[in-house]
């Protein structure tokens, strides 16, 4: 049997498998975790095993020696800030994301899975484009307080995936361009892409404009106010404003299907709310043409909000003006991943070391 690549990404609620042959897909499952699977475990960290073990009965179901991978390739998570590409996991990196000090996230599985099979077979183990991810620009670090500075967590892994895609399709130099690329999910990500790097972006867990569940950036003198008044623990504040804020808070669901629904039947309240953030996506977007003095050769929408036509819509035509617009609807990780690595084992990049 040719080589094959073994492809592992841990959420919350899944533990999504893919099996390529280069860039052929041979096998794609998403194994669902309820609230009863996972409540008997104590911390991420402790779900380790049990999900390593459906992956091997996953491979075992589908007949495939762990011996017949040329390399595994994983999502990345809450590292230390990096350059983008594709790097080798290696101990300091598992040791980082055991010990989740830059905070704790269900991705970080993913390498540690990965590093634990490879490991066995004397193959190596990948990550691509981690949410941590930070090319900023010196200038786009400052915060506008000497106590704080800026840094970027996103939606990386999707959004220079479809960059790079774009430029290929378009038999273009992704280096010598400058796109905006906008990720609709639950969390919305923009930046702004020029020689190859994400010079300037939204970190989607504390700035920029709200989404479907997270409040994005807010009137911080209002929110210091809101402390001191109910003297709200900062976990549950956290959680109000990371997890039940954004349309959720407005309309008290987090499914934009139902947005949707809402949308489409002309419920007010639903339009009022989606119309500003598709307002405040727009209002973001346009302040990064600024970043590359309007000189910007495209603009990419992407993300499963993507498919959403009508939203897509109220966002194009206030910035349209800036620039050709593509859209490239869903975030295929797993594809992403795929591409990243085949770049690794193709020659065309050189691995990154942690």
């Amino acid at each position: 049997m040719d080589k094959l690549i073994l492809i592992i990404n841990t959420g919350n609620t899944s533990t999504k498998i893919g099996i390529y042959k280069g860039e052929e897909k041979q096998f794609e499952e998403s194994i669902k975790h309820s609230d009863e699977d996972l409540n008997g475990f104590l911390d991420i960290n402790s779900q380790k095993n049990y999900r390593e073990n459906l992956i091997y009965d996953f491979l075992k179901e589908k007949d495939i020696d762990i011996e017949n991978f040329e390399a595994i390739a994983a999502r990345g998570g809450l590292l230390k800030p990096l350059s983008s590409g594709t790097y080798l996991v290696d101990d300091a990196m598992i040791k980082d994301l055991v010990e989740a000090r830059r905070g704790s996230h269900a991705s970080h599985l993913s390498a540690q899975i990965g590093y634990s099979i490879a490991k066995k077979t004397n193959i190596n183990c990948y990550i691509v484009d981690p949410i941590s991810v930070d090319e900023l620009a010196p200038v786009a670090r400052f915060s506008g307080h000497k106590l704080f500075e800026r840094i970027m967590l996103s939606h990386a892994l999707n959004m220079k995936a479809v960059a790079k895609r774009f430029a290929k399709e378009k038999k273009k130099d992704y280096k010598k361009l400058n796109l905006i690329v906008i990720h609709l999910g639950t969390g919305i990500s923009i930046s702004i892409h020029s020689e190859g790097k994400m010079i300037d972006g939204i970190n989607s867990s504390e700035e920029g404009c709200f989404s479907p569940d997270r409040s994005g950036g807010l009137p911080i003198l209002q929110v210091i106010r809101y402390i001191d008044k109910t003297g709200v623990d900062l976990k549950k504040l956290e959680k109000t404003i990371f997890g039940n804020g954004g349309i959720f808070s407005y309309l008290n669901t987090k499914n934009f299907f139902k947005v949707e629904e809402l949308y489409n039947e002309g419920d007010a309240e639903t339009i009022k709310v989606v119309e500003a953030m598709a307002y405040q996506v727009a209002k973001e977007t346009c302040s990064f043409a600024a970043v590359v003095n309007g000189n910007v050769d495209n603009i990419i929408i992407t993300g499963g909000m993507a498919y959403a036509g009508f939203l897509v819509d109220l966002i194009k035509k206030r910035i349209n003006f800036i620039a050709p617009i593509e859209v490239y609807p869903g975030e295929d990780e797993i594809e992403a991943l795929v591409e990243g690595t085949l770049r690794v084992l193709s020659g065309e990049e050189e691995p990154l070391r942690y």
